[in-house]
């Protein structure tokens, strides 16, 4: 099922442009069927101001609530922010996909790891895998919001493709997450066979905050030398936790906005506006808790040795907030001899790939994922 033509997909697949953004390489996918500059891909626009509308309609005062009408439960907000997290996407699969689900304890928790796996052909046990980290802050998100993807990429890439269940804060703040994305990747390295798999190439991969998780455990692989992974992809990442970085600077100048659509698109921006120095409230505040160095390079990727890490696909939204910091980060490992690439899709925002089915450019991003597996 798709809300827009198929052969827009392929389009975007063809579109080899790139420009050089602050000393990064960066290659450029349009909206394949809207040349204007500044603007939101239409369908997401109408998702925007959908989105815009419903939150509008909760922050109205209710006349009738009174004080005792507030939620005993402290944790009641961060249940209501969880709910309001991911969008609706559509299964594109066209071949049968199976799924295994397993629940295993590791370091203590228990991890629930979810495979996804095309059925053909019967037998096959030198599959390429991929490991999904999905995002939400650290605190919220659900592997369900992109099972979509991950069975899509299965099939595209004829390879298995795992989705994370890690912990979230605030009940287990870090390093329980980054920890439960560790301890799967080395379970499912340790267990190849059984899942059919080649264990010499394993990629992982993530979203905004599953973005940061997996930069974060790329860089515990080389630091440890275990070379388990071959390949890391971060959508939209946020890769620091600390704005005092020597020259990276965010500035609203990097984001080109057409005057018509700028209440729309202008608050979407938000996530990763620096503040000075450390964030301390939000999700940062409930995922740090035990007093940690932002810095740390499992916290904040963008301060770890670069020399050495495995190869590297960033792809951000033009109209997204931690686009910066993603395409910074690109230009620092490419720097550092690292093969990167670095994707920047226009007229999106934030947790594009969410829509898959909705708008073009998550599958595009899908195919781009699968590509990279298949010669990997």
């Amino acid at each position: 099922m798709l809300d827009y033509n198929p052969n827009l997909a392929k389009i975007m697949q063809d579109e080899k442009t790139f420009i050089e953004a602050n000393g990064a390489k960066i290659q450029i996918k349009s909206i394949p069927d809207d040349a204007r500059t500044g603007v939101m891909d239409p369908r997401e626009y109408r998702m925007a101001l959908d989105r815009a509308d419903a939150f509008t309609k909760m922050a109205r005062p209710d006349a009738s609530a009174t004080p005792s009408d507030a939620p005993a439960d402290p944790m009641a907000a961060i249940y209501g922010m969880r709910a309001m997290m991911g969008f609706a996407n559509y299964n594109m699969n066209r071949a049968e996909i199976y799924t295994r689900y397993d629940e295993v304890e590791l370091g203590g928790n228990k991890v629930g790891i979810w495979a996804y796996y095309p059925r053909r052909p019967i037998g096959k046990t030198d599959r390429k895998a991929f490991i999904y980290i999905h995002g939400g802050g650290w605190v919220g998100g659900s592997v369900f919001a992109v099972e979509n993807p991950c069975r899509l990429l299965a099939e595209r890439a004829d390879s298995v493709v795992f989705n994370i269940d890690y912990a979230l804060a605030p009940e287990k703040p870090f390093p329980s997450g980054f920890n439960d994305c560790w301890n799967a990747l080395k379970y499912i390295y340790d267990n190849a066979e059984s899942y059919g798999i080649d264990r010499e190439k394993i990629g992982m991969g993530g979203d905004s905050a599953g973005g940061n998780l997996t930069a974060c455990v790329a860089v515990k692989d080389r630091d440890l030398g275990t070379n388990m992974l071959k390949y890391q992809v971060l959508l939209y990442p946020a890769v620091t936790f600390d704005n005092n970085i020597q020259g990276y600077k965010w500035n609203i100048d990097n984001y080109e906005i057409a005057e018509e659509q700028h209440a729309i698109i202008e608050p979407g921006l938000n996530l990763g506006r620096p503040r000075d120095g450390v964030e301390g409230t939000g999700m940062n505040a409930m995922y740090l808790q035990g007093g940690e160095d932002a810095r740390m390079p499992y916290i904040s990727p963008v301060f770890a040795e670069k020399k050495g890490l495995c190869k590297c696909l960033i792809m951000v939204a033009e109209f997204d907030g931690l686009r910066v910091q993603g395409e910074y980060y690109g230009k620092l490992l490419s720097e550092a001899g690292v093969d990167t690439r670095v994707i920047r899709y226009k007229g999106v925002g934030h947790a594009f790939l969410d829509k898959l089915g909705v708008l073009p450019q998550a599958e595009d991003a899908v195919q781009e994922i699968a590509n990279d597996l298949i010669a990997l």
